[in-house]
């Protein structure tokens, strides 16, 4: 969910779900099944963003999908036996 509030205008909000779509379908494999939300929770700056176009408004956005994305992945976990041997 990319709000208006966060991204004013419709370009930049596509741009942004776009990424969310890529770095998504790069971590695919890794996360659980299961609907997942990516909610937008700051604020990209028209004045520090220039263009939804620039390489700074993607790499921006991809570094911080990437740590969510990494976050929510799927740890392998270590089981123990329920027979009590080691």
């Amino acid at each position: 969910m990319v709000p208006k509030r966060w991204a004013k205008r419709a370009v930049t909000r596509n741009a942004i779900k776009r990424e969310i779509y890529a770095v998504s379908n790069y971590f695919e494999s890794a996360l659980p099944v299961a609907a997942h939300v990516v909610r937008l929770r700051a604020a990209f700056d028209r004045t520090q963003f220039f263009s939804a176009a620039s390489t700074l408004l993607r790499a921006a956005v991809r570094q911080e999908l990437q740590g969510l994305f990494a976050k929510a992945t799927v740890q392998p976990v270590a089981h123990a036996r329920l027979d009590g041997a080691t």
